[in-house]
Formats: C-alpha cells, sequence, structure tokens
C-alpha cells in the first residue's frame, strides 16, 4: 500500500516516528516535495482565505501527492500535553481538506492524542489496521516508531557565534525553509547564532508559565511564553526572534503576554503570508541585529565608565 505523507505542519518533529511506523508495516511512504512557489500556490487556490499560510501550504502538500497514494494521512493533532490543545485549524483540519480538494483518496482522519503512549498508540492502531491484520506486526511496528522518535535530536542551537538570539514560534514555521526564506541561513551570515526551544530545560519554560494569571489552553502558545520570557529573564542571549503566520490567534495572544513581561529586552516580530517579500524581511532582520549591536556597544562602553569611575 502507498500511503501519503504530506511535509507539512508538524511533519517536521514527528516524522521519524509516522514514517518508521509505516515502513515496519510494508507500507511504500510517498511523501510530497519539500514547499515551494506551486505548491504554495495550489495551497492558495483550494484553502479558505481566513486561513493562515502553513495551512495553506499543508493544503498545497496534499495537492502534490493525493493522486501518487492510497491512502492518506491527515494529521488531526489534537494533544500533546495534558490538558492542553495544539491549535483550533488542526481540530478541524481533515474536514478543511474534504471539503475543499476534489477527487481525494482514503484518508485518515482520526484525531491524535499523545499525551501518553496507550493514547498514541489507539491512534496507530486505527492506521495500521488499515493497512494489515496482524496486530502483532502493528504492536512492533509502533515500539519501534517511539524508538525512532526518541533518538531523533530535534531543534536548533549554534555553537561558535558571538552574538546568539532566540527563535521562536510554531515548528513549521521555523523549520519549513521555504515559509521562514531561509532564516536561519541568514542569521549565521550575519555572524549570529540561533537556539531554540528544544534545547531549553522543561522546569525553566514550566516556572515562567506558572507565573501567568491564567494556565495556557493551547501548547504553542506555552511553549512560545515560557521559552522567551525565560531567556529574557536570565540574560542568556542577546535577543528573540518571534516569526508568526499572519491571522493566527494564538500569536496575537501570546505576543502581547511576552512582550509586556520581556520590558526592553530585544524581540522582533515577523509576521508571514503568501505575500511576504524576501527583501523586506532581510531589512528588518539585519536592522535588528545592527540594534543588537549598538545596544550591546553602548552597554560595554556604560559597564567600562562605571568601572573607571568607581576606581577613581
Amino acid at each position: 500500500m502507498k500511503v501519503g505523507v504530506p511535509k507539512g505542519l508538524l511533519y517536521y518533529k514527528y516524522y521519524p516516528f509516522i514514517e518508521r511506523f509505516l515502513i515496519e508495516l510494508d507500507a511504500e511512504v510517498i511523501t510530497s516535495r519539500d514547499t515551494n512557489n506551486n505548491i504554495l500556490n495550489a495551497g492558495v487556490k483550494y484553502c479558505v482565505d481566513e486561513a493562515c499560510l502553513p495551512i495553506k501550504i499543508f493544503h498545497g502538500h496534499i495537492i502534490d501527492i493525493k493522486d501518487k497514494c492510497d491512502l492518506l494521512i491527515i494529521p488531526r493533532i489534537m494533544r500533546v500535553h495534558p490538558r492542553e490543545f495544539i491549535c483550533p485549524k488542526f481540530c478541524g483540519l481533515p474536514e478543511m481538506i474534504i471539503n475543499s480538494i476534489p477527487n481525494m483518496p482514503k484518508v485518515i482522519i482520526e484525531p491524535i492524542y499523545a499525551t501518553n503512549e496507550n493514547e498514541l498508540y489507539n491512534w496507530c492502531k486505527k492506521l495500521g489496521k488499515m493497512i494489515t491484520k496482524d496486530k502483532r506486526k502493528i504492536k512492533g511496528a509502533f515500539t519501534k516508531a517511539l524508538e525512532e522518535q526518541r533518538n531523533f535530536k530535534f531543534g536548533i542551537k549554534d555553537e561558535g557565534y558571538k552574538k546568539n538570539i532566540a527563535l521562536v514560534g510554531h515548528p513549521y514555521n521555523l523549520y519549513d525553509t521555504f515559509i521562514n526564506m531561509n532564516i536561519l541561513k541568514k542569521l549565521n551570515k550575519l555572524g549570529v547564532g540561533v537556539i531554540t526551544e528544544e534545547y531549553m530545560e522543561e522546569e525553566k519554560i514550566n516556572l515562567e508559565v506558572e507565573t501567568l494569571f491564567k494556565r495556557p489552553f493551547w501548547t504553542f502558545a506555552r511553549n512560545s511564553y515560557g521559552f522567551t520570557t525565560a531567556i529574557a529573564k536570565n540574560n542568556e542571549i542577546d535577543g528573540a526572534i518571534y516569526i508568526s503566520s499572519f491571522a493566527c490567534g494564538i500569536d496575537s495572544v501570546v505576543l502581547e503576554l511576552i512582550k509586556e513581561k520581556i520590558g526592553d529586552f530585544p524581540l522582533l516580530v515577523l509576521k508571514v503570508d503568501e505575500h511576504t517579500g524576501e527583501g523586506g524581511l532581510d531589512t528588518r532582520i539585519e536592522a535588528f541585529i545592527d540594534m543588537i549591536e549598538r545596544k550591546n556597544n553602548n552597554e560595554d562602553n556604560i559597564s567600562t565608565f562605571r568601572k573607571h569611575t568607581s576606581c577613581s
């Protein structure tokens, strides 16, 4: 059986698990191409106008592979942490796809709850039964897929740079180089290293989140808030860049909470949609890095001045 796996949304974070699971069931994995202009244009054509850029691009990935597979996975990911949800768009993603794109193959649209192994296995059993009747084989595939995911090193932590910034946002905005116009390469070229939330201790994120007056309902909001405020509080790096999709309701709330908490800590918010130009993005990044350099130089001068005046 040929099983289609679109390279959109949380594919970049969880593809080792799903691909290993399918391979162990002797399925042929059909992935879409890396995001490009054709995929974007196809997604914009079939998706509703009000959707964010990653959802539109996901529609394009579906178009790219729907005629090449017997079964197509549309990941209705609901939870990865207890008492939290991912994003409203994920909850209704299958319905958006099925009602917008014609001539779809057979699809699996079951909700995915991944707060523990038992809940995740329930989804895998449903997928596995669409490929094979061998329950033992499904269980073995699940075990190997878990091991594959656990051994997968995800996230960015550059070493050897004098200036370092945090890159913040939903995973699909950070790791799809088409969406973010290869921002990591641009920053490295400017002599700036990058760190993402995966390299911060969970305890630090939790401590910051606990200071909020209400527990966050959305996992992405929780992670972004806890990570950004923690690095600002501890003054570990020089600044942060938040990549946000235009029309993202979650980001519109969490960004205000972050700004209120971090004070004058350098923060650049890059809003992206299908109309975002690379030239404008480059200019804003370069200006932000220049601002950080001036800030650091000014602080060094003040520190030197205070040292000399105190000695005299």
